[in-house]
């Protein structure tokens, strides 16, 4: 894989369906379906779907592609492939409360190596360079050319008081369960894959998450926070929260930045 293409590709797609989502959350309303497993899916769903697929596929054809919005489609595992959720936060974004991303990452060999996550509303995009190293670029983004880009490294953790963030949709009996283990200075909620970047960034040391998610809610903030020094693992055992599983399905996880002292479950 050509690291420095690929990187250019997912960057520009993100931010043209950023562009797309933008255009249906600032119109007067738009039409809100329920798919199979009752979760809302809108035309800008949809519609960014549609331009990252038609987007990497011309450009990686010979690279699998998973996305949220085709996933009946795949029924078989892979181990080396692009995942895409192109609209992560569908709740927050029904509600316009901002926090919601778009999500492209390239997984090889069951690992998330690169990834882009853009939150249109928030004005933030985070992606992995071409050496794999976790950026930050600011604002006004142009599609053609970077603009200026500031690495990001997670903190170092103070023992004394940790900084938590935990879903803003999903929060449960058992996440606050398992975050009363440790001592907590302040927490934050987020929605969507920004939860991976506020660890990316320093913003926040801990994101233990106790429910349901898929593969492309995930592998694109994984990615972004390796490439800042953190890492994800899973929630039952600590070993490596891994991509490529049958259905797609993820086990409960932790993500964090080296020197928390993982509770167990």
């Amino acid at each position: 894989m050509d690291f420095a293409h690929l990187t250019t590709v997912m960057r520009r797609l993100a931010l043209e369906a950023g562009d797309k989502i933008m255009e249906i959350y600032n119109s007067p309303e738009f039409e809100v379906k329920s798919k199979s497993d009752s979760s809302p899916v809108t035309e800008a769903d949809e519609a960014a779907d549609a331009l990252i697929s038609a987007g990497l596929r011309a450009e990686f054809p010979d690279v699998a592609l998973v996305t949220e919005e085709q996933s009946a489609s795949h029924d078989q595992t892979v181990s080396t492939f692009l995942i895409v959720d192109p609209l992560d936060g569908t709740k927050e974004f029904v509600q316009r409360r901002g926090d919601f991303t778009v999500n492209i990452a390239y997984v090889h060999e069951g690992s998330p190596v690169r990834g882009v996550v853009y939150a249109p509303a928030k004005g933030r995009l985070f992606y992995t360079d071409a050496g794999g190293n976790a950026v930050e670029e600011t604002g006004p983004f142009d599609k053609q050319t970077v603009g200026a880009v500031t690495p990001i490294r997670v903190s170092k953790p103070d023992a004394a008081g940790l900084m938590v963030v935990a879903s803003k949709s999903h929060r449960d009996q058992a996440t606050d369960d398992y975050i009363a283990k440790y001592t907590v200075k302040d927490m934050t909620s987020a929605g969507s894959s920004l939860k991976f970047c506020l660890v990316a960034t320093g913003e926040a040391d801990l994101y233990p998450r106790v429910g349901r998610t898929m593969e492309w809610d995930t592998a694109a903030g994984h990615a972004v926070l390796v490439g800042a020094g953190g890492d994800v693992v899973r929630f039952d055992n600590h070993q490596p929260l891994r991509y490529g599983k049958d259905g797609f399905a993820n086990p409960f996880f932790i993500a964090y930045a080296p020197g928390v002292d993982l509770q167990e479950a």
